[in-house]
């Protein structure tokens, strides 16, 4: 979406534009609707999971009501935090951006790029909950605070680079071919307990928080510049911000298995009986929080302030957006303790003691279809493509496509797990076929098609897909819980992309279908 036009939910025809914070009912209308949207996009994983216990298993969970209690607070986690983000951080920090752009200050664009890469993926819950869960199965030898920031050091300076592509107007299927290139180089020396994780990170940098920022950035420029195109220009920071994390984790592990010690086991967090025990956790959860908020506070206000040297528009909004945002992220990660994570344990322990791999890979390939078709990241991102490119692209078929992808990709790491089979072949094979594909597949569609690979796991899927992928690998004989637990979600973006690459084919191939598709 192009920065600087008008928000097409307040600004209608006919209509005065509702300022949110200025009206109490807008705050609970909004909240509504983002409360409805979390639910929209947990029901289809609810649906597979009913049909599988009731169909299949013939059984309900232990504490059914402990994991519905989980999935709403995950719902109620998410609204809050979708909404304080739409109150506070993304106005002020897409206002920098636009003001950056029309100013053309490169100086100034550079360091908020890196800045807000940083801070937006520092922050993201997905990759919290990925870096605590690698910290938890390697013993402590990874530590999940490092892992984060060393994720958060690769989006940054990948953001430098997206910027200054778009600025020149170099090519980005040449920077992908040669970052991934520079990727599987370093597959073969890394440790294998480190691979996996490596491809997962790039898969979970691109989420809620920081998708709408750099597609912001990305469209914004590309907007601003004469002779650039909207979809071949404005898109593919994304793309980028999923490969670099991939070389970075890469190195971090194996600097960790050839010189490391292995760390302190992570604590185990003990809620307590009482009621007091319960309230110190409340507290200190929050705390977390805003150490995990803080650095996009910073950064928003360092550039309003000291870099722009402007006073923050409406401040009463912002503040009560950023309590939201850590209420809602405390809320988002308790809720994937009590039930994303134990229902993705849960469905592993229970397809494998029926003993029947194809009902494993029909549960994968169902919860990978559902799942992506109610992705929101999704609907906009091809909602983008289909307004920059009339007539070429269609924004449904466009989902469908990244769905089917999506599915496929999970079954495959799922049969992967099963069959067993060293993880960094079967992952270099799938991305040897996308470089290829980048050579034959319309210039057009390559930085879409990353992108979209990029959106395609959500603060849902994550939790979800690592869990099964976790225990899987804890039941079936033979397999190591780090080196082949994680892994789902870098098939889970590498896929989408191919078969995004392979429509675009059939579509410059037979027009006609083009102008029959939905």
């Amino acid at each position: 979406m192009d920065a600087t036009r008008p928000d097409r939910r307040t600004d209608k025809p006919g209509t005065r534009r509702i300022i949110p914070g200025e009206d109490p009912m807008e705050h609970l209308s909004r909240f509504a609707r983002e409360f409805l949207k979390a639910l929209r996009n947990l029901l289809p994983i609810v649906l597979v999971v009913v049909l599988f216990q009731l169909l299949v298993f013939r059984s309900m969970p232990d504490d059914p009501l402990g994991l519905v209690a989980g999935l709403l607070i995950v719902a109620v986690g998410i609204a809050l935090f979708l909404h304080g983000l739409d109150l506070s951080i993304f106005p002020v920090g897409k206002n920098l951006a636009n003001q950056f752009v029309r100013s053309g200050a490169l100086g100034l664009l550079l360091p908020f790029g890196f800045a807000i890469g940083f801070a937006a993926s520092v922050a993201e819950p997905a990759v919290i909950a990925v870096a605590e869960q690698a910290q938890l199965v390697s013993g402590g030898r990874i530590n999940a605070l490092v892992l984060r920031f060393v994720i958060a050091v690769s989006v940054g300076l990948v953001l430098i680079l997206g910027v200054l592509r778009v600025l020149r107007g170099w090519a980005v299927y040449k920077l992908l071919i040669a970052g991934y290139a520079m990727a599987l180089g370093l597959t073969y020396i890394a440790p294998p307990e480190i691979i996996g994780l490596a491809y997962d990170s790039g898969g979970v940098t691109t989420n809620i928080v920081s998708v709408p920022l750099i597609a912001a950035i990305g469209l914004g420029l590309a907007n601003s510049i004469r002779g650039r195109s909207l979809l071949a220009d404005g898109f593919g920071l994304v793309a980028l911000c999923v490969m670099v994390p991939m070389i970075g984790v890469q190195l971090y592990g194996i600097w960790v298995y050839s010189f490391g010690d292995s760390g302190p086991s992570p604590p185990v967090t003990d809620a307590g009986d009482g009621p007091t025990d319960w309230v110190v956790g409340m507290i200190l959860g929050l705390a977390s929080m805003v150490r995990e908020v803080l650095p996009i506070v910073a950064v928003v206000l360092f550039f309003q302030w000291v870099a722009l040297r402007r006073r923050l528009p409406h401040p009463v909004r912002v503040v009560t957006g950023f309590i939201m945002v850590l209420v809602g992220l405390y809320a988002f990660v308790v809720g994937l303790k009590l039930g994303l994570f134990p229902l993705g344990t849960l469905m592993a322990e229970q397809l494998i003691e029926q003993g029947v791999p194809a009902l494993i890979l029909l549960f994968a390939l169902l919860i990978g279809f559902a799942v992506t078709m109610a992705e929101p990241a999704l609907v906009a991102i091809g909602e983008q493509a289909q307004d920059a490119s009339p007539g070429k692209i269609s924004a449904f078929a466009v989902r469908v496509i990244v769905a089917v992808g999506v599915a496929l990709g999970i079954g495959f790491g799922v049969y992967r797990i099963l069959v067993g089979g060293p993880f960094h072949y079967f992952i270099m094979a799938a991305y040897a076929v996308a470089i290829v594909m980048m050579f034959l597949a319309p210039k057009y569609i390559i930085a879409l098609a990353f992108d979209l690979g990029g959106v395609t796991t959500s603060e849902v899927t994550v939790p979800l897909v690592t869990a099964l992928g976790i225990g899987l690998a804890a039941a079936v004989e033979g397999r190591n819980v780090l080196i082949d637990g994680f892994g789902l979600i870098a098939y889970a973006s590498i896929f989408p992309v191919i078969s995004v690459m392979a429509y675009a084919m059939v579509m410059e191939r037979f027009p006609r279908l083009r102008k029959e598709a939905p």
